[in-house]
């Protein structure tokens, strides 16, 4: 295990970059910007959610994400004469 004790102080050292960088730029803004307003406003988030909350729901049928993953292939293992 000689390798570890490199291993893991730089696992440690990638995320605390990450996270300060993140805080940086996310948090601090460094390079300008505001929060929007959507996302400060808490009357406003509350509105949207009753809004959302009162939409009339229907079902439909069930939506595949990815129809072509969805297919069930037949693969055959040898060549039939």
């Amino acid at each position: 295990m000689g390798g570890a004790k490199y291993i893991f102080p730089a696992v440690l050292g990638s995320f605390a970059v990450a996270w300060a960088c993140d805080h940086l730029i996310a948090d601090k803004k460094i390079f300008g910007g505001t929060i929007p307003s959507t996302v400060a406003n808490k009357e406003w988030w509350e509105a949207t959610d009753k809004k959302f909350q009162a939409w009339p729901r229907t079902a439909g049928p069930p939506v595949v994400m990815n129809p072509i993953s969805r297919q069930n292939f037949i693969v055959k293992s040898s060549i039939d004469k």
